[in-house]
């Protein structure tokens, strides 16, 4: 990595031993890590059941350059655009590779090579293209097609649908045909050639998206409007450090990720299949987690994403909509009522997971899609999503669930949830998970609170669950056992019982929320997974300990794999690549956690706190009721731009603001283009003349 260039550019002479740590390009359909001879198409899988996983698509675009001379090598990852580039030098010419996943186009994949003379010579130069692809795969049977306007065409099914009776999806790919060797003619001082690939589910969107390169590379657009959609994301999401240049970088790459993993923001397809823990370049058979989605999705990466895209927070929703029958028929399975969303998921929503006993006791899943949902609807009041959207159902289905699972308890008078396994998987079979009962109390709420807005009629058990639902409490220590019986000391895999406070919100004082962080940050696995210590860091953070919460954050360096900023599951490389989760769990901790951001039901609240070694902290973009804010906080205060309406990338609305901070009770409206400065202390965002007034408790 270069020490002083452009933080969002990550260089390096040597590729990493580890080809794991590859960057992945991808762009919400299509990932696939460079020179890989394999990659994945969103919503694309093969297996039954628990053998459901990422079918295997062959890359024709897996190519390497090499010369017959020795040459000096540079790989660069630019996440300005999305463009991973291998350049080679040599004494006479130089010769570039670009890759990238379309950010526009979703269906095309995209290499260029150009080169170009450095000195006049007679002697053309030559250039191999070593390529690894076979166009065959282990998940779906490929047959020839005829070429296409001199592209070469196949075709094929999976071998296996995820459930008896399910359909095997089609898989079309055309692509220009790559030769062995490219050559600059003695005549020319440089050329150029682009080589694209399409990957469509229809021969007829195969060979539209196919014409479309064409004439994207014809007119001279193909790499332009690439470049223009990365360009756009970017406007709408900024997080800049100033202090720590490995923060710094940590914070693009992992943005970068995470967007790649994401739908255009001009995509109206629908057809987005969510985000797994390893992202669509990894999750083959018994790799990554399958490529399966977990609420890694909904509780890990969303709410970094949600603070700046409505839209892209919106897919997210929609995908979990479009597995509402499967959620049903896991939900008939167990023996209850309404949904169940499953621990693992592929396309139906039926449960996928390789070990029953997680799709059976992991309930937590239930909860945490539907603060996903609760979470869109006080940043947006978007209530469409909730009617004709079919949130509605969601929400209301997990809160039939709830009801149907608990069991009442006379003894205490209190309802419980039996036979669990907590966030935590070290333990299972437990009652009562402090996390699982508390999410589940939140959905609960929410659930009544949405049938008031939308008229609705609700059962008055959804209430009565909500309000005597057991949450474990140890009065005498002060602090949240994780489940009953739990035995303060005993080791833990992850974050849980801390998550409590952030992000689900449980009232307690100040006292118990730093009981509960040290009581299990001691006990919790050094090599469990990377989101762990966000969420302790956010914790301190809440409590003022700047620095106690810096060394939480920093812990997550070690799960950084130069030189593209990859992260690994474990900080010693192994498990999931790629691991958007851990990514996640860390943006949240500079998003949620230096900035004190909490969504709540009427406001945008704010504790903004720096550690020593960061003097700004830049976000740019953050979208509350359709208006979009920057934000610089540094050391003393804390300065608030509302940006001019541009009409199209926030929610129709556009509700008028002001800052209400909360010691002084000083209320600052915010006016488009006008910055907003005041002394650094806590309040929050909301409507002018808001009907009620909002606190983190």
């Amino acid at each position: 990595m270069s020490g002083d260039s452009d933080p969002y550019v990550f260089t390096t002479d040597s590729l990493p031993s580890d080809l794991r740590f590859l960057p992945p390009l991808a762009n919400g359909l299509l990932g696939w890590k460079v020179f890989s001879s394999i990659m994945h198409m969103g919503g694309v899988y093969n297996g039954e059941a628990g053998h459901c996983h990422r079918a295997n698509v062959p890359c024709p675009l897996a190519v390497k350059l090499e010369t017959e001379d020795p040459a000096k090598h540079s790989y660069t990852l630019d996440t300005h655009t999305g463009i991973f580039s291998h350049t080679l030098s040599l004494a006479t010419v130089t010769a570039s590779q670009s890759l990238y996943s379309h950010r526009f186009y979703p269906n095309i994949l995209v290499m260029e090579v150009l080169m170009e003379r450095h000195v006049a010579s007679e002697e053309p130069v030559l250039i191999n293209l070593v390529s690894s692809f076979t166009p065959k795969s282990k998940d779906i049977q490929f047959e020839s097609c005829p070429d296409y306007k001199g592209g070469r065409h196949i075709q094929g099914q999976t071998t296996t649908a995820e459930y008896p009776g399910g359909s095997c999806p089609t898989v079309h790919l055309i692509w220009t045909p790559v030769p062995s060797a490219l050559t600059l003619p003695p005549e020319q001082t440089q050329a150029r050639w682009g080589f694209v690939l399409v990957v469509a589910d229809s021969s007829e969107a195969a060979r539209s998206n196919y014409d479309e390169g064409l004439n994207l590379m014809a007119s001279g657009n193909l790499r332009p409007s690439h470049e223009k959609a990365w360009k756009e994301l970017w406007l709408q999401s900024q997080v800049e450090v100033t202090g720590s240049e490995t923060l710094c970088k940590a914070v693009i790459g992992c943005m970068f990720y995470l967007l790649s993993a994401f739908p255009s923001i001009h995509d109206t397809s629908s057809r987005f299949g969510g985000v797994s823990p390893g992202g669509l370049s990894n999750g083959g058979d018994g790799q990554d987690y399958w490529g399966h989605v977990f609420w890694d999705q909904d509780v890990w990466m969303y709410p970094g994403i949600a603070l700046f895209y409505p839209k892209l927070a919106r897919s997210v929703l929609e995908y979990r909509v479009g597995t509402i029958d499967g959620a049903k028929d896991n939900a008939q399975k167990q023996g209850y009522k309404g949904l169940k969303f499953p621990w693992e998921s592929a396309v139906s929503g039926r449960e996928v997971c390789p070990e029953d006993i997680y799709g059976q006791q992991e309930i937590h899943i239930n909860g945490d899609v539907t603060l996903a949902f609760q979470h869109y609807l006080y940043l947006t009041e978007d209530l469409s999503m909730f009617t004709e959207g079919r949130g509605s159902e969601v929400i209301f289905g997990v809160a039939d669930y709830w009801v149907s699972r608990a069991t009442w308890n006379p003894d205490n008078q209190k309802y419980h949830l039996l036979g669990v396994m907590p966030p935590d998987e070290y333990y299972y079979n437990v009652n009562n998970s402090v996390y699982t009962n508390t999410v589940a109390k939140l959905s609960l709420q929410f659930a009544v609170e949405l049938a008031d807005l939308l008229q609705h009629p609700a059962p008055k058990e959804w209430q009565e669950v909500a309000e005597r639902i057991s949450i474990p409490f140890d009065q005498e220590l002060q602090y949240h056992p994780e489940y009953d019986g739990y035995s303060k000391g005993q080791p833990v895999k992850q974050a849980d019982t801390v998550m409590l406070g952030y992000p689900l919100g449980l009232p307690m004082s100040p006292e118990v929320r730093k009981n509960d962080l040290e009581a299990y940050e001691p006990v919790t696995d050094p090599n469990g997974p990377a989101m762990t210590w966000g969420m302790f860091a956010i914790g301190w953070l809440e409590l003022g300990k700047a620095e106690k919460a810096q060394r939480l954050v920093e812990k997550c360096f070690k799960n950084i794999q130069g030189p593209f900023q990859v992260w690994s599951e474990s900080s010693d490389g192994s498990g999931a690549v790629n691991f958007l989760t851990g990514m996640g769990g860390f943006l949240q901790a500079v998003l949620f956690g230096y900035t004190g951001f909490r969504v709540q039901k009427e406001c945008l609240a704010f504790s903004p706190l720096l550690p020593d070694e960061i003097s700004e902290l830049c976000v740019r973009g953050i979208n509350y009721l359709g208006n979009q804010m920057d934000w610089l906080l540094r050391k003393e205060d804390v300065c608030v731009i509302l940006r001019e309406q541009t009409g199209g990338a926030g929610n129709r609305n556009g509700h008028k603001l002001q800052i209400v901070l909360k010691a002084s009770g000083a209320k600052l409206t915010l006016t488009p283009g006008q910055p907003v400065t005041f002394p650094r202390e806590a309040g929050c965002i909301c409507k002018l003349d808001p009907p009620s007034t909002c606190w983190l408790l």
